[in-house]
């Protein structure tokens, strides 16, 4: 393992020289140096790497349309509300739909950043008994060129009943904002796309507040994506909850609603577009969309018996394409001293299989304020001039 982490540090350090191009003075001698060629040599810039060039492109601009962060650092507040939304329904012939979804939860807190890096801790606001027992980060990257999503959730036992539909003529109300401990869910994954019009539109003014856009401008997305989605969903103990809250309706759960658990694994592509608009001198309106077809596999455990008494298997396994929809929006004010503004991601995650389907909705809603400072070097010298 040794071995191969010096090996390792060593092409690192050695690939950036070998990909430097040789620059016009590495191409003279001594004896064909004149003075108009050496005067010519110095005048002409050295040419950098491959690798350089590649790194430094990803957040290339045409800086008639943006303009680049004048500062190093900034310092930000920032208050942070999630949402999240879970439908099943029945797909097997029956009408029945559930939704469950979690008290929402505002947290805020101080942010501080220095070029690239980025962090802070935020304050939880509310109450919710089972909050401590839920874990998740989503992280959003953007450049220029490339814009990276990253996600991790898994859900306490804190879920509530928020709407259910268990066909005409019964009155599911007393069920609506009833805690249900029976629903357990998890999501990981990736999700990068690359921006064509990278030169003229810009993502991190809307999202980062890295740059400011100053001519209204749009791209087209397009990029590929991992999900792995996790269900356990118990049945039993929702329909003890739904006999005791709806009696004397006898209400029986469909029988495609009759499963333990599901997982799922999808890789999709994607393609989308993104707009923003410049609707007032340095004020930003962004909106963006991407929808993804992707190939899932499903596995899951079903209920030994429905309500008929018809055997069914335990264990499926089911192969085909599923789509999910990303949606973006910001407002965003900017005179690169001062920023604030309000921004929202919305994922949409669908599984349908032959006798019920499952809808996760879910987002991250931001307000923050911000102050750059510590001006670049190029900008104070610029300043000094004027």
């Amino acid at each position: 393992m040794k071995k191969l982490l010096i090996v390792a540090i060593l092409l690192m350090t050695i690939l950036p020289l070998l990909a430097q191009e040789p620059t016009t003075a590495d191409t003279l001698t001594t004896d064909t140096l004149t003075t108009d060629t050496v005067a010519t040599v110095q005048e002409q810039p050295r040419k950098l790497s491959l690798i350089r060039r590649v790194i430094r492109g990803f957040d290339r601009l045409d800086e008639r349309y943006i303009e680049p962060q004048h500062y190093v650092f900034t310092a930000m507040v920032q208050a942070l509300y999630n949402y999240d939304l879970y439908t099943l329904r029945s797909s097997n012939g029956g009408t029945q739909r559930i939704s469950f979804a979690p008290d929402g939860i505002l947290k805020a807190g101080p942010y501080f950043g220095w070029k690239w890096i980025f962090g802070g801790y935020a304050f939880s606001f509310g109450h919710s008994d089972f909050s401590k027992n839920k874990t998740e980060w989503d992280l959003s990257m953007y450049s220029s060129q490339i814009g990276l999503d990253l996600f991790y959730r898994r859900t306490g036992v804190d879920y509530k009943l928020r709407d259910a539909d268990f066909g005409k003529g019964i009155d599911a109300s007393a069920l609506e904002d009833i805690s249900f401990d029976g629903v357990k869910a998890g999501i990981t994954g990736f999700n990068v796309y690359y921006i064509f019009n990278h030169g003229r539109f810009s993502y991190p003014a809307a999202f980062a507040q890295s740059t400011c856009q100053k001519i209204s401008c749009g791209s087209w997305l397009a990029g590929v994506g991992y999900t792995r989605n996790s269900l356990d969903f118990d049945h039993q103990k929702l329909q003890a909850l739904v006999s005791e809250r709806l009696a004397p309706q006898q209400v029986k759960l469909d029988s495609g609603l009759m499963f333990n658990s599901l997982r799922y694994h999808d890789f999709s592509l994607s393609g989308g577009y993104a707009y923003n608009w410049v609707f007032a001198p340095q004020w930003l309106l962004c909106g963006s969309g991407q929808m993804a077809i992707g190939y899932k596999n499903s596995q899951g455990d079903r209920d030994a018996a429905n309500s008929s008494g018809a055997g069914l298997l335990g264990n499926f396994s089911i192969d085909r394409f599923s789509a999910t929809f990303i949606g973006r929006f910001a407002v965003v004010y900017n005179n690169m001293r001062w920023y604030a503004g309000f921004s929202a991601i919305v994922r949409s995650l669908n599984s349908r299989e032959p006798r019920f389907s499952a809808t996760n909705t879910y987002g991250n809603f931001n307000m923050y304020v911000g102050y750059n400072f510590g001006l670049k070097k190029k900008y104070r010298k610029k300043k000094d001039e004027t």
